[in-house]
């Protein structure tokens, strides 16, 4: 856990983000998601409450969980009920041999520790801030009961204001607007995950602090943090990129803090570090989770301190740059597994963000394709200009595992392949692996043979609709079984019924 010091340092960072911020969604998600990550917690909720008729307004849920949503209800509604009707902050080591309850009220919940406190403003309650379940099986405690009341107390401020002018002075940027303006970025997408991905951009743009980007490879994470960084107040100043996975571990050092002449074998002449190449500008590392232990600590002292000591050098020098790191892994359970620096990762970690995979915006791909139909044509003078509709199907339901790097590289083959007159890329021209993986797409989905038995229709029909709403939900089986309105456990059942296997996996 953060020392007093940088629990501190982490509130202070975290009011100033919300003191920038003009979108009401997103001060919610940033709150909670930052509520979750500095108390360890599995789950972060919050309520909201309208002053005049005193009902929810608006729930936010920090992730999915084990938790049904009926079973939310049960947790949420009566831990803030009871928060909001003695108007003082709750804590339970275990809710189900808590007595404020009645018995057996949480017998169907696998939630223990709780922790909740009102959100207040000018001494109104206007919100309850819940956490479930410290991670790793640990129980809240005091300390922590005392640390949310600081955070609850520094934040309340901003939800309140922000419902306050966010309709007279302050409004989001359009949707149409919005996917306009990063369009000339190469952000393209106009589905809802995508669109609430561009609102993070537009929020994180506005406030001058370090960003931690996590997703899938191939997701485009580059690419958003060019955005962040042109669109923010240092847009005139250096947009400097390494990635941290394709530089050997003895060589990394040296170009991020640069060298003295002499510093090692080869040093022939003194050299600046990216870091200072970046100075009053963005420096993105992306794969930063293979930074070296020894490395993290350094690049600790850079973020507490401003600044560098070259490799070689007793001298320090001051720098100014902002860092927008990536991960392509979970940087929490690295930190779990003590692979990744945990007082690292929250420096890293002041405003988070999710870039959504391909399958979780599916929706997006013909317009992504049409894209680079569009620039590969006219890099190669070639005459394409759109795709037959049973291409366009095809790539909708091809997975991505590269995401939009590997769709890229996809529609340049095929472009390639196209002859020079061609305007309608057709299936004709596909390479002979994507044409057997069309064969067998159009063969499941057939219309129902007449020699087929019901039974044998209805299960194969089963198996797609089960192994639709896991793709649907990133391949998560709680999220898939309540999509499904069933149990996690039939879920896993039909999983091994029918061996549905995620790609990859």
């Amino acid at each position: 856990m953060l020392n007093e010091t940088e629990k501190l340092k982490s509130l202070i960072e975290l009011a100033s983000i919300l003191g920038q911020q003009n979108d009401f969604e997103e001060i919610l998600r940033l709150v909670t998601q930052k509520a979750a990550s500095l108390m360890n917690s599995e789950e972060s909720l919050i309520m909201m409450i309208n002053p005049q008729t005193r009902q929810t307004v608006k729930t936010v849920f920090k992730k999915d969980t084990d938790l049904k949503d009926r079973q939310y209800q049960v947790v949420h509604l009566n831990i803030s009920g009871w928060v909001i009707n003695n108007n003082r902050s709750f804590l339970s080591e275990n809710i189900h041999k808590d007595g404020r309850f009645r018995k057996n009220l949480f017998k169907n919940i696998s939630a223990k520790s709780a922790i909740c406190v009102p959100l207040r403003a000018e001494r109104v309650v206007i919100g309850t801030l819940l956490l479930l379940n410290r991670s790793h099986g640990g129980k809240f405690d005091k300390n922590d009961l005392s640390y949310l009341e600081q955070f609850a107390t520094i934040v309340s401020p901003y939800l309140r204001n922000i419902q306050k002018i966010q309709e007279y002075f302050l409004s989001s940027l359009p949707e149409q607007a919005l996917v306009k303006k990063y369009e000339s970025f190469g952000l393209l997408g106009r589905s809802r995950k995508y669109v609430d991905l561009l609102q993070a951009i537009e929020s994180a743009s506005r406030c001058d602090v370090r960003v931690l980007l996590e997703g899938q490879s191939g997701t485009g994470k580059e690419l958003v943090a060019k955005a962040i960084h042109y669109c923010g107040s240092r847009a005139q100043n250096k947009f400097i990129a390494i990635d941290c996975g394709a530089i050997p571990a003895n060589l990394i050092e040296s170009e991020l803090f640069g060298h003295v002449k002499g510093a090692f074998t080869g040093a022939t002449t003194a050299r600046k570090g990216l870091l200072e190449e970046a100075n009053n500008g963005t420096l993105f590392m992306d794969e930063i989770e293979n930074l070296s232990l020894e490395l993290q600590a350094k690049l600790l002292r850079v973020l507490q301190e401003g600044e560098i000591r070259p490799v070689g050098s007793n001298v320090t020098r001051k720098v100014d740059v902002r860092i927008i790191s990536a991960s392509s892994v979970s940087l929490a359970t690295l930190v779990e597994k003590q692979l990744f620096r945990e007082d690292l990762y929250y420096r890293l970690n002041v405003y988070p963000m999710y870039i959504p995979s391909l399958d979780e915006r599916c929706d997006d791909i013909p317009l992504l394709a049409s894209h680079f139909l569009n620039k590969f044509s006219a890099q190669q003078r070639k005459q394409a200009e759109f795709f037959h509709e049973e291409v366009v199907e095809f790539m909708r339901q091809h997975k991505w595992c590269g995401n939009v790097r590997e769709l890229e590289n996809f529609v340049e083959r095929i472009v390639t392949l196209a002859p020079q007159e061609m305007k309608t890329i057709d299936v004709k021209i596909l390479p002979p692996e994507f044409k057997k993986e069309l064969h067998k797409l159009e063969i499941s989905n057939e219309e129902p043979e007449i020699e087929r038995s019901l039974e044998e229709i209805i299960t194969e029909y089963e198996k797609k609709v089960v192994r639709h709403a896991l793709i649907n939900n990133d391949w998560n089986q709680s999220k898939a079984a309540r999509a499904l309105r069933v149990s996690e456990q039939t879920i896993r059942y039909k999983i091994r019924k029918f061996d549905i296997k995620k790609p990859g996996g």
